[in-house]
């Protein structure tokens, strides 16, 4: 039932069985529990204690309307996910199995169906310090054949490697247990090479991250290094933001963007506080006067005036000046963006404002600006070159919706600035980006997604040293999702490699999580052993030590042993026909 039921939409809440257990379906875009240790995907049962009772009888016999939904599935907060005893994990596998199990004609369930695979969360009181049990079904078509039967244990902390299993061993078991001959070793390693934490004297946490994933066949032994011949690839999480970033002061740029965005749609919006230095207003009243002195036709020709003018970039560190080069051909909206992007209230901006139109009416200045630009106030400027400029009411959302036309248009070409000049990458996706066919919630949006990848190709650059050959496939990686998929800095880009690329990052630091795999049969007589240790913990329930203290905001260097928990999983298959 709970199957049909989530096949329009996945419950949000589980369901409760028999008062002691909740039953909830994981798929699509929920997070996996297990997702620590097993590399499936697709719907799932998740089965685990009840964290309270209702009043009711078992799911079987209950209705829809008075089927009792308990608490979250996966709180974040205690008590968090509870485990149930081993028995009662054995038992629910094998009620699961027997219902799957087509010679069992006398329970009515032929037309059942092959239901998800089930994962029971076990309390690890066992010798085998069971954590998981998972029932898998086989089949050929529609039709069941069979069961695996999956049982996850762990142990650890330790840094005791006497404890760690010994690969010619591990293969034994396996021929023993499955009665093989013949085996097959696969590992897989995963090296954190930047772990990005908080910049700040803060407890909060950042959620970025670089790791490089590296899988390859034919093991040699427990915890060995991966060869120059495996593959790799580098899954990235990066949120913007990061105050060491050498684009943070354009990421400010962007939020101030972001913020007269929010206060158009909204009606309200956010002032960045007054400057201790010159106001926003004194800034454009001294920008005036200076091309007020200039020659018409050469108000952007003299480069110390252009110089001055770069946006207050200038004061950046010399990180930006080789990874996000300046533009040095800023017109007068983009040069006025750079002096108001520090208003600090709404009066401030109708009197810049003010004084920029008449300076425009009286014929003071007559700006350059870029050819197609399409804000309101280079409408303006272009109807001043002929000498008749239409009223203009400063009041309401007018002066809000004039600055953030031109500060979008000044980002937008700060980016192509990088992603064609820098990055020098394929066009292929750039009029999405840029294009202003849209309305200014939904450029703000796109121009959110540049920076995003920016910060991505900054820090690979910064910190991995890539080149543009590693940059141009991460940034086509990037412009594909984003084309298709609204802002997401919790996305993992995943980008191949080869592992000499990275290498140097890695080869002197201890592995966070490095697993051997051990296979034989072929089809669906194939079953695998797995051996894993981590840095983390592989399971939310039952371990008091989850918390992540082993990682650091910059590229590991230390040899010291490292504490693991160590995650063994071994399979046994239950055939029907």
């Amino acid at each position: 039932r709970i199957r049909e039921e989530g096949k329009d939409s996945i419950p949000e809440q589980p369901y409760l069985y028999e008062n002691d257990v909740e039953i909830s379906l994981v798929a699509g875009s929920c997070k996996s529990p297990v997702e620590r240790f097993w590399n499936g995907s697709g719907a799932m049962y998740i089965l685990q204690k009840a964290t309270h009772h209702g009043e009711g009888d078992s799911m079987e016999e209950t209705s829809r309307d008075d089927s009792i939904y308990a608490s979250e599935l996966l709180p974040k907060e205690s008590p968090g996910p509870l485990a149930l005893p081993v028995g009662r994990a054995k038992q629910l596998i094998s009620l699961y199995t027997m219902v799957q199990n087509p010679n069992m004609t006398h329970l009515g369930t032929g037309d059942l169906g092959v239901l998800p695979p089930l994962w029971v969360r076990c309390d690890g009181c066992d010798p085998q310090h069971s954590c998981w049990m998972r029932a898998e079904p086989l089949q050929a078509g529609n039709k069941v054949t069979g069961i695996n039967i999956y049982t996850v244990s762990c142990d650890g902390p330790t840094a005791d490697k006497t404890r760690f299993a010994n690969l010619e061993e591990l293969k034994m078991e396996h021929k023993i247990r499955h009665h093989s001959s013949v085996v097959t070793t696969k590992a897989f390693a995963q090296y954190e090479l930047i772990a990005l934490a908080a910049m700040e004297d803060t407890t909060a946490e950042s959620g970025s991250s670089i790791c490089v994933h590296i899988t390859w066949n034919g093991v040699h032994e427990i915890l060995e290094t991966p060869p120059l011949t495996s593959a790799a690839s580098l899954n990235i999480v990066l949120e913007s933001g990061n105050p060491r970033s050498p684009v943070f002061q354009l990421y400010q740029e962007l939020q101030f963007l972001s913020a007269l965005a929010e206060g158009l749609k909204m009606g309200v919006t956010e002032w960045p506080e007054p400057s201790e230095s010159e106001s926003a207003l004194k800034l454009v009243q001294e920008f005036l006067t200076d091309l007020k002195k200039l020659d018409g036709d050469s108000v952007f020709g003299k480069k110390n005036e252009t110089e001055k003018t770069k946006c207050d970039t200038a004061a950046a560190d010399s990180c930006i000046k080789s990874i996000f080069g300046e533009r040095g051909d800023l017109d007068f909206t983009e040069q006025l963006w750079c002096k108001m992007k520090s208003v600090s209230s709404y009066q401030e901006l109708m009197d810049c404002f003010t004084l920029v139109i008449k300076s425009l009416k009286l014929g003071e200045i007559q700006p350059w600006i870029h050819q197609g630009s399409s804000s309101f106030l280079s409408q303006l400027i272009q109807q001043s070159y002929h000498g008749k400029m239409e009223e203009v009411s400063l009041s309401d959302t007018t002066p809000i919706q004039m600055l953030l036309e031109i500060g979008l248009e000044k980002m937008k070409k700060d980016y192509v600035n990088f992603f064609i000049g820098k990055s020098r990458s394929s066009l292929l996706f750039q009029d999405y980006f840029i294009s202003s066919s849209v309305d200014l919630q939904e450029q703000v949006h796109r121009v959110r997604k540049l920076h995003h990848m920016l910060e991505i190709m900054v820090t690979c650059t910064d910190l991995l040293q890539f080149r543009h050959e590693n940059l141009f496939p991460l940034t086509h990686i990037c412009m594909t999702y984003y084309k298709e998929n609204p802002l997401n800095e919790k996305h993992v880009f995943q980008l191949p490699v080869r592992p000499a690329l990275v290498k140097k990052f890695y080869q002197n630091d201890n592995p966070e999580i490095w697993k051997v795999e051990i296979s034989s049969g072929h089809g669906q007589k194939e079953v695998k052993t797995t051996w894993q240790v981590s840095a983390t913990a592989p399971v939310e329930h039952g371990t008091a030590n989850n918390s992540g203290l082993f990682s650091n905001s910059t590229v590991h260097a230390s040899s010291e042993e490292r504490p693991y928990f160590i995650t063994t999983t071994q399979c046994s298959q239950v055939r029907f026909t």
